[in-house]
C-alpha cells in the first residue's frame, strides 16, 4: 500500500472522520477532472474557502497532491493561476491481461498517465506460475527500458517514463471466462482459484480479478472508442469471442460474472460443438481458429491469423468472402443484443477487427437489416482503439475505481482494499 497518500490521523473521532471525508472528496475530484485551481475545487466540492485551503495544505504536505502553474503559450496579464493535481510519483497501478495465448501488461500513475505497456505471446498451455513469470518479466522490462522505448499507450499523455514497481498500490487482472469468488467450484474448474494468492505473493499488493473482455469494454468506455457514450456494447473477436456491456453509464457484471458472453449465443443450431458444451455458438464461427478453418475450406492458404489478415488486406477473394459471412453472423447476434439493452455505441475489438471495413461493413449491413427500423439510426459501430493493452488498462480502471462507470460495481476478488 502507498505511504503518504493520506495524512495520518492519531484519533478517529467525528472531526477526524469528517476531515478524512473532505480529503477523499478533493482527491476524487482531482482523479475525475485532472488539475484544478483552488477556486474550481471550491465550486465542485462545496467546501468553504477556509476548510478547502486547510484540506489542500494537508494533502500537499503529505505528498498526495502537488501544486504547479500549467504552461500557457500566450502569457496573459496578472499572476498565473496555480493548479492542483494528484502527485504522479505518489504511486502506480498495474493491469495484467492473461489472454488465451498472450500476456499483456500496462502501468498508470495516479495522475492517470499511462507510463508503460508490453506484451508477449505464448502457446496457451503454460501454467499460472509460468504466466505470472511472464507478467513479472514484462513489468521488469518497463522499469529497465530507456524512457523513449517505453510504449505510452493510447490512454495516457503520450509521455513515456520509467515504471517504479515499488510504488504499486494494487493490480487489476483480467482472465478468460467467467470470474467468481476464489475457492468456488467454478473458479477451481477454470484453474484460477490460486491465481490471486500467487499474484499477491509476487507483488505484495491487493489483487482485483475480472473477465478480461469485460475489462476491455471498460477501458474502451473510459479512454477509448466509446468514451462519449453511457450505453456501450463491446465485442471482442479473438481466439475466443466475448464482450462487455455498459448500461446506463455503469459497467454490468451480472450476478455470477456471466455478463457479456456473446460468443455463446447460438447462430447455427446444427453447427459444430463449442467448448462450452453447446453447438453452433458464435465462437465456433467467428473466433480466429474458426475463421482460419473457414478460409481454408474456401480454398485459401494461411497458417496464422496474421497471414489471413494479410490476405484480406491484399483483397484476396476467399478471405473477403469469409469475412463477409462472419460479419453477417456477428451483425445478426449484435442486433439481438441491441434489442435487449439498446446501446448507443457498438465497439468491435480483437485481432479480427484489424480487417477493418472488410469485416465492419458486413457487420453494419447485417445489423441494419435485423434491427427494428426505429433503432437503425441510433447505433454507431466503431472499431476499438486501445489494441492489445485494452484489458490491462481496464484492470487499471478497476483498481483506480475513479470512473462513474464503476458505481455500484462489485469488486470480484480482493482480500484487501485497493
Amino acid at each position: 500500500m502507498l505511504s503518504g497518500m493520506h495524512p495520518m490521523h492519531p484519533h478517529d473521532g467525528p472531526l477526524t472522520r469528517l476531515r478524512r471525508s473532505h480529503e477523499q472528496s478533493v482527491l476524487e475530484l482531482l482523479r475525475k477532472y485532472g488539475p484544478l485551481s483552488r477556486a474550481e475545487l471550491g465550486t465542485r466540492s462545496g467546501l468553504s474557502r477556509t476548510t478547502l485551503y486547510d484540506i489542500v495544505a494537508g494533502l500537499v504536505t503529505s505528498g498526495a497532491v502537488v501544486a504547479g502553474t500549467p504552461y500557457v503559450e500566450a502569457r496573459k496579464r496578472g499572476r498565473p493561476v496555480e493548479k492542483l493535481s494528484l502527485n504522479p510519483a505518489a504511486g502506480e497501478a498495474v493491469g495484467i491481461d492473461f489472454a488465451r495465448r498472450a500476456v499483456h501488461v500496462a502501468a498508470v500513475n495516479l495522475a492517470h498517465e499511462v507510463v508503460g505497456s508490453a506484451s508477449e505471446g505464448h502457446t496457451g498451455e503454460l501454467s499460472w506460475p509460468e504466466r505470472v513469470d511472464i507478467a513479472v518479466r514484462l513489468l521488469d522490462s518497463l522499469t529497465t527500458r530507456a524512457p523513449a522505448e517505453v510504449e505510452a499507450g493510447d490512454g495516457g499523455s503520450g509521455r513515456a517514463q520509467a515504471v517504479h514497481l515499488g510504488a504499486l498500490r494494487a493490480i487489476g487482472v483480467g482472465v478468460v471466462g467467467p470470474t467468481t469468488d476464489p475457492g468456488s467450484e467454478s473458479a477451481h474448474a477454470q484453474g484460477i482459484d490460486g491465481l490471486p494468492d500467487l499474484l499477491r505473493k509476487r507483488f505484495g499488493v491487493p489483487v482485483l480479478l475480472d473477465n478480461n473482455t469485460r475489462l476491455a469494454a471498460l477501458a474502451e468506455a473510459v479512454w477509448g472508442a466509446a468514451a462519449d457514450s453511457g450505453d456501450v456494447l463491446y465485442l471482442r473477436l479473438s481466439h475466443g469471442v466475448g464482450g462487455g456491456l455498459v448500461v446506463g453509464g455503469a459497467l454490468h457484471r451480472g450476478r455470477y460474472g456471466l455478463s457479456g458472453e456473446f460468443g455463446h449465443i447460438t447462430v447455427d443450431p446444427a453447427g459444430e460443438r463449442c467448448e462450452c458444451g453447446k453447438t453452433g455458438c458464435l465462437e465456433t464461427r467467428a473466433s480466429l481458429d474458426a475463421v482460419l478453418r473457414r478460409y481454408r475450406e474456401a480454398g485459401g492458404r494461411a497458417d496464422s491469423p496474421a497471414d489471413f489478415l494479410a490476405s484480406a488486406t491484399a483483397a484476396d477473394r476467399p478471405a473477403l468472402e469469409v469475412l463477409a459471412r462472419v460479419g453477417s453472423e456477428v451483425g445478426q447476434v449484435l442486433a439481438a443484443v441491441c434489442h435487449a439493452v439498446g446501446p448507443g455505441v457498438i465497439v468491435v475489438g480483437g485481432e479480427l477487427a484489424q480487417a477493418g471495413d472488410a469485416l465492419l461493413a458486413p457487420v453494419e449491413q447485417a445489423l441494419r437489416q435485423h434491427l427494428m427500423p426505429l433503432a437503425c439510426h441510433h447505433v454507431d459501430v466503431r472499431r476499438a482503439t486501445l489494441g492489445e493493452a485494452g484489458s490491462a488498462l481496464g484492470g487499471i480502471a478497476l483498481v483506480l475505481h475513479e470512473t462513474p462507470l464503476l458505481t455500484h460495481y462489485p469488486q470480484p476478488v480482493s482480500e484487501e482494499n485497493a
